[in-house]
């Protein structure tokens, strides 16, 4: 793997400060990874719908300073201080150093806020990190002026995978894969690429409703479960699974096999929280009114002859997928039938997008 690619090889014409504004937004995989080795390398390739209004906004201003041997930064989240954040952040950091350079010489503030609740389910990691990423290679073009932006969209990826492996596929839109596979051109270990196929209509601006079970911490983290991976009975064929299922799944959006898509994704979904399960020590993210929400949906489908389908991250909210077509109805179906489940009553109604955005 080619990582000398992203090494600064340019003398940094450096500037005394500046500061970058970026929002980048969370992402849903349709084919899951669960599993990883280091440095943030997974054992699959995966999938993703970008989303929207599921989003970080981060500005970090930059000071120089006298270079010294550690990152210096402070940490904002939604106006306040972060000190339990700071470490993750500061492993972020040292991850990326030889990378970036850069970063021993400046002061960093660092201020961020979230458009959803943190640590329930929701990508929090996925955006959170790819914005950092993408304002410091805005630093990077700054002071190395002579960047393609295909170059800087792949770094930034690469970095923001350093941090969060799902964080790799928030930069751009709006489906992105991640993970090298033999029927993807262009897929790669190290940074997220835009699914490089023509989709079928029936995929543009899809539907995703996210519905807040429980908006609290997770008991178990991704990094805690995706280490559990190690000696899991069942990995290495869920690996497998997963390489072959994003194969499908690359066949269903290019042909607009919907049905194909709905088995799927819903199966992907079941299979992540499986692995959960059947890991020791085991654990289970899903809560009681998952499973309702979930019943529900099937009943819907069946009842309505509707392409309504669930998909779950690493926690107990369900992401309610559907075309746009459906949209009035299934809208309809949510509000008066499946935010009785949600923490009161609260979902985020959210479409596909097309990745980071400046400020």
């Amino acid at each position: 793997m080619n990582t000398d690619q992203f090494l600064v090889k340019s003398a940094l014409k450096y500037i005394d400060k500046t500061s970058f504004t970026w929002q980048t937004p969370s992402n849903i995989a349709l084919v899951k990874y669960w599993g990883k080795s280091n440095p943030q390398i997974p054992k699959n390739a995966s999938i993703s719908f970008t989303l929207n209004n599921c989003h970080t906004i981060t500005k970090i201003d930059f000071q120089k300073k006298e270079k010294s041997a550690i990152v210096d930064f402070d940490l904002f989240f939604e106006g306040k201080p972060k000190e339990e954040f700071k470490p993750k952040i500061a492993e972020f950091f040292k991850r990326i150093q030889e990378y970036c350079p850069y970063i021993f010489e400046y002061k960093m503030i660092i201020n961020s806020e979230n458009s959803f609740p943190h640590s329930s389910g929701i990508a929090s990691s996925a955006s959170g990190l790819s914005a950092i990423a993408r304002c410091l290679m805005s630093l990077e073009q700054e002071i190395n002026p002579n960047l393609s932006s295909e170059f800087i969209n792949k770094k930034a990826s690469f970095l923001a995978r350093l941090g969060s492996g799902s964080a790799s596929r928030s930069i751009e839109g709006p489906l992105v894969v991640w993970g090298n596979h033999p029927e993807i051109e262009g897929s790669s270990d190290l940074f997220g690429v835009q699914f490089p196929y023509k989709v079928h209509p029936i995929f543009e601006n899809y539907q995703d409703a996210i519905l807040l079970v429980d908006k609290g911490e997770k008991q178990v983290s991704s990094t805690v479960g995706h280490n559990l991976m190690h000696n899991h009975p069942y990995a290495e064929s869920r690996f497998l699974q997963a390489n072959e299922n994003l194969g499908k799944m690359s066949k269903i959006l290019q042909e607009g096999d919907i049905k194909n898509f709905v088995n799927l994704v819903e199966s992907e979904a079941l299979t992540l929280h499986a692995m959960m399960l059947t890991s020791n020590p085991y654990f289970i993210l899903m809560k009681p009114n998952t499973l309702e929400i979930i019943n529900k949906i099937w009943e819907y489908r069946q009842e309505k002859n509707s392409n309504i389908c669930f998909t779950l991250d690493a926690g107990a909210n369900v992401h309610v997928l559907y075309p746009e077509n459906e949209k009035e109805s299934v809208n309809q179906f949510i509000e008066n039938e499946l935010s009785k489940f949600c923490q009161k009553n609260q979902y985020i109604c959210d479409t596909v997008g097309f990745g980071a955005k400046e400020i």
